[in-house]
């Protein structure tokens, strides 16, 4: 595979963050030399739906990373985001090869991606190890122990009862400078990815920014 990696699996969503998030989260892209699992490519499009799938029933609860192969095979879930209603935020770019990116008046920026045919990372039926594959293609140096739960709204339906996806999520704060945070998840049942960058210029200022982030961005099961 060639250096479209970059954009295609995740990768680019670190780049979206600019330098400060590889700097702070040592989240850092292969080299394009190096052998690559297989292509893949990024979507932010409406999911088909699957016979016999009982989406309604997935998306009215929790989603935890043991309950990933309640997914369908192949159907990605997408990502709703209304983060341009929130005061000193604007909207970047919308869907340019599967990824919308944010800013804020501040200096933070917030990239959202989704990727397809991510099949050479997954561990059939483990989203956990899945997740972890993720995270270890994109850097290799990252330790197992530095990943920590985390969650977005599971659902896109703000009128019905709200529930949760979870990540695992790599913090990079400190006590001063740059501060960035990547939330990720690799669905292994569809083979798909979910992978957010937020980086903004200091610990205080991530700290609101994910707030903010938190309360406007939703998981969407396909429906």
């Amino acid at each position: 595979m060639s250096g479209n990696v970059r954009r295609r699996l995740a990768g680019s969503a670190a780049i979206a963050a600019v330098g400060v998030l590889l700097a702070s989260c040592s989240v850092n892209v292969p080299d394009p030399e190096a052998p690559k699992p297989s292509p893949s490519e990024s979507t932010l499009s409406t999911p088909t739906i699957t016979p016999g799938h009982d989406a309604e029933a997935v998306a009215a609860k929790d989603l935890p990373m043991t309950a990933g192969s309640t997914l369908a095979s192949g159907d990605p879930v997408t990502v709703s985001s209304r983060m341009e209603e929130v005061p000193g935020w604007s909207l970047v770019h919308s869907g340019l090869q599967g990824e919308v990116r944010y800013k804020r008046a501040d200096g933070c920026a917030l990239a959202i991606r989704v990727s397809v045919n991510q099949g050479p990372l997954v561990v059939p039926g483990d989203d956990n190890a899945s997740t972890r594959a993720l995270f270890q293609y994109l850097d290799a140096g990252i330790a197992a122990e530095t990943l920590k739960p985390a969650s977005l709204r599971w659902g896109g339906d703000a009128d019905k009862p709200q529930h949760s996806v979870e990540f695992l999520a790599l913090d990079s704060s400190s006590s001063g400078g740059a501060a960035a945070l990547v939330l990720a998840r690799l669905f292994s049942a569809p083979a798909s990815s979910v992978y957010i960058s937020l980086a903004c210029p200091n610990p205080g200022a991530l700290a609101s920014a994910r707030a903010e982030m938190v309360s406007k961005l939703a998981v969407v099961p396909p429906s």
